[in-house]
């Protein structure tokens, strides 16, 4: 007969250890985009930007 004591206590640890892991890499990317420069950002007048279609007149 299986002990099911034992297999309840293997599952909850290895559960617990992936529980830890998934943590970790959240924190560990956390820190990442803390620790990231900040973007430059800046106002762009999409008008300027919009390309012509086939005959040449901008896109509205």
């Amino acid at each position: 007969m299986a002990d099911y004591q034992k297999l309840y206590y293997v599952l909850f640890h290895a559960m617990t250890d992936a529980i830890a892991i998934l943590q970790k890499a959240q924190q560990d990317a956390e820190e990442l985009y803390i620790s990231a420069e900040e973007p430059e950002l800046r106002v762009v007048d999409m008008l300027e930007y919009q390309k012509p279609d086939d005959a040449g007149r901008p896109v509205k």
